[in-house]
């Protein structure tokens, strides 16, 4: 005989956001998935029911900027918890240690963590045997963009990359750009040797330095969802991979994904490529 299994309790976290409304969206259509918990720290929403906050019908699930006390309480259910947190860089790290502490498995869509935060939730979810994915970009699209910039860093020295992110984006460079000059970088080579003695008369004008000589140009506008270049160049030629996000149901396959994942995972992965 089989037994069903019990859905995943998921707690939101930023649910009154763009990402999180999706997300509220995404879980509650998963049959095997429940909404939990949604928190924000919007007064502006607060006892709200998650279902009226995206237009559709009530959810039972209640707004709230309690967060301790929903994961203490979602820490003591019979399935394990996921958090999923599309909050603000500079409340993702207590926030997915929070998590952590009460057993509550983090999906963070966040960036914003430095080096060191990630090691320290690393360390924490390994001391825990907890599950946490830290994801720059959902995207199933994005993730091939990166694995073909890999590609072509072979045969090319140069090479810059652009990232366009809409206005309310709060850092920069993306944690998307960050991560695409990571995998690069890790192709053990410095890029752009220098044919001249660069001067910038506006500090930036040549944007930001990752290592290896990557560099990154970060823009902010209105109208601009996400969106990423990596550009190539050699004598005679360029090389532009691009990926363009019209619609933010694009990531919700990769949030579910993770959600899936997050619960066979007793360490921090970081990147949706780890898990595909």
């Amino acid at each position: 005989m089989t037994v069903n299994k019990l859905p995943i309790p998921v707690v939101v976290n930023g649910a009154a956001g763009k990402m999180g409304r999706e997300v509220i969206e995404a879980v509650a259509a998963a049959d095997d998935m429940t909404l939990y918990g949604a928190i924000d720290r919007n007064p502006e929403v607060f006892g709200l029911d998650a279902g009226e906050l995206i237009g559709g019908e009530a959810l039972q699930v209640t707004i709230t900027n309690e967060m301790e006390p929903l994961l203490a309480a979602a820490s003591q259910e019979k399935e394990p918890g996921v958090m999923v947190d599309f909050t603000h860089p500079s409340s993702v790290y207590t926030n997915v240690r929070a998590a952590i502490a009460y057993g509550i498995r983090p999906v963070v869509g966040t960036t914003g963590l430095s080096p060191k935060q990630l090691q320290d939730l690393a360390e924490f979810a390994d001391k825990a045997s907890t599950g946490c994915l830290v994801i720059p970009n959902f995207s199933i699209g994005m993730v091939l963009l990166q694995q073909a910039a890999v590609q072509a860093s072979q045969y090319f020295e140069h090479v810059e990359i652009i990232e366009l992110h809409h206005n309310q984006k709060a850092d920069a460079p993306s944690g998307t750009a960050l991560k695409t000059a990571e995998l690069l970088a890790e192709m053990g080579k410095t890029y752009n040797p220098p044919s001249v003695e660069e001067k910038e008369h506006l500090q930036g004008a040549r944007g930001s330095l990752a290592e290896e000589n990557i560099r990154i140009h970060s823009i902010r506008l209105p109208g601009l969802i996400a969106h990423q270049e990596v550009i190539f160049g050699a004598e005679g030629q360029v090389y532009t991979l691009r990926h363009d996000t019209s619609d933010r149901k694009c990531y919700m396959p990769g949030v579910l994904l993770s959600i899936r994942k997050v619960l066979q995972l007793q360490t921090l992965i970081y990147g949706l490529e780890k898990i595909l």
